[in-house]
C-alpha cells in the first residue's frame, strides 16, 4: 500500500498532510478567506499559491497531498507541481470522486459541487483524474459517504473499484455529517469476493467534533490508514476564532491554536494522517508546529470540555458562507 512510505518517513511532519480544498478553486467556507486569499483569486495566481504551499510542504517534511475533482483545479495544479520536480518518489496523492464542481470559478455560484455517487460519475471522474495525476495518483476516494449513499450498496460499483484495486490503486472512501460513525462501519461491511474493499478512511474529527472517534479506532484495527480532513474545523479553531480555552492553552505553549488543536488529533493511536487545509505558508509552518506540541493530562481535559453535539456542529458548518 502506498501509505507503507509514510511509515518508513523519519520526519516529524510525516502524519501531516496538506489538502488543497481551500486553494483549488476561489470559493469555499473557510473562515478568514478574504484575509488569506485576498481579491485576486484569478487561475494563475492559485496555481502559484499552490505550487508555493507545496514547495514548503514537502521541504518540510510532508509526504502526503490531498486533492478531489470537486476542488477546481487543485488535481491539475497538483500534476503541474509533479510534473515539475521529478523523482519526488516518496509522495503519497491521494483524490476523491462524487462531487462535481459546478461554480466556474465564482465565489458566489448558486450552487459550488453537485454530488453524485452513481458508477457513471465515478467512470467519467475517474478518466478526468487519471488524464491528470496518471500513475500518481496512489488513492481514490468515494467523496464523502453517509449512511444512505449509494456507494455503500451498488454492487456494480463496488466490482469496479475491486477491479481498480487489484490494478494497483488504492481504494477509499471520506465521510461527512453526524452520523460519519454509522458510515464508517456500513462500509467497513463492505465485501468484494469475500475481502473488504475499503482500505482507507477519511473523516472529520476535531476539538469540536469527535463522534467518529470510536468508528475510526474499528477501521484502524480492521487495517484502514484513517485520515483526519477539517482538523481546523473549517477556521473556528484557528486564532481570533478559537475559543477561550484553546487560546488560553496555545498562548502557555507558546504556539498557534492551530497548532495545539492539530497536536490533539495527532495524539489518537488511530490517526494515521491528519490534514493541514492551510491556504498560506506562514498558516502551513504553524499547522506543523502541531507534530512538536506536548499536552499535559489538564489541558487536554480542558479541551475536551469544547466538544459540540454532532448535530449542532453540523448544522453550523452548513451555515458557512462560501466565500
Amino acid at each position: 500500500m502506498p501509505f507503507a512510505r509514510l511509515a518508513t518517513a523519519t520526519t516529524p511532519t510525516c502524519h501531516i498532510g496538506l489538502g488543497l480544498a481551500a486553494v483549488g478553486r476561489p470559493g469555499y467556507i473557510n473562515l478568514g478567506r478574504d484575509e488569506d486569499l485576498g481579491e485576486d483569486r484569478s487561475v494563475e495566481t492559485l496555481r502559484t499559491r499552490t505550487h508555493e504551499l507545496l514547495d514548503a510542504a514537502y521541504a518540510q517534511g510532508v509526504r502526503y497531498f490531498d486533492v478531489a475533482r470537486s476542488y477546481g483545479r487543485s488535481e491539475e495544479f497538483l500534476a503541474d507541481w509533479l510534473k515539475d520536480r521529478p523523482g519526488l518518489d516518496d509522495i503519497v496523492v491521494g483524490s476523491k470522486w462524487g462531487y462535481t464542481y459546478t461554480a466556474d470559478w465564482s465565489t458566489d455560484a448558486e450552487k459550488h459541487e453537485v454530488k453524485d455517487h452513481s458508477l457513471a460519475t465515478y467512470e467519467r471522474q475517474r478518466a478526468e483524474s487519471d488524464a491528470l495525476l496518471g500513475d500518481r495518483l496512489d488513492l481514490y476516494q468515494i467523496h464523502s459517504v453517509t449512511p444512505d449513499s449509494p456507494a455503500l450498496t451498488d454492487k456494480e460499483l463496488h466490482a469496479k473499484l475491486a477491479e481498480a484495486a487489484a490494478q494497483g490503486l488504492t481504494v477509499g472512501f471520506s465521510t461527512s455529517g453526524p452520523a460519519q460513525a454509522d458510515a464508517i462501519r456500513a462500509a467497513l461491511a463492505v465485501t468484494v469476493d469475500g475481502e473488504p474493499l475499503f482500505r482507507t478512511v477519511q473523516s472529520t474529527y476535531n476539538a469540536l467534533e469527535t463522534s467518529a472517534a470510536p468508528a475510526l479506532a474499528e477501521a484502524h484495527a480492521a487495517g484502514l490508514t484513517v485520515i483526519v480532513k477539517e482538523g481546523m474545523a473549517n477556521g473556528r479553531l484557528a486564532g481570533p476564532h478559537a475559543p477561550g480555552a484553546l487560546r488560553e492553552i496555545a498562548d502557555r505553549t507558546g504556539l498557534g491554536c492551530d497548532a495545539v488543536a492539530l497536536a490533539v488529533i495527532l495524539r489518537q493511536p488511530w490517526a494515521g494522517v491528519v490534514l493541514s487545509g492551510a491556504a498560506t505558508t506562514n498558516q502551513l509552518a504553524s499547522n506543523l508546529h502541531a507534530a512538536v506540541v506536548d499536552l499535559d493530562d489538564d489541558q487536554l481535559t480542558r479541551l475536551a470540555t469544547l466538544v459540540e453535539e454532532p448535530r449542532a456542529y453540523w448544522q453550523r458548518r452548513a451555515q458557512l458562507p462560501w466565500h
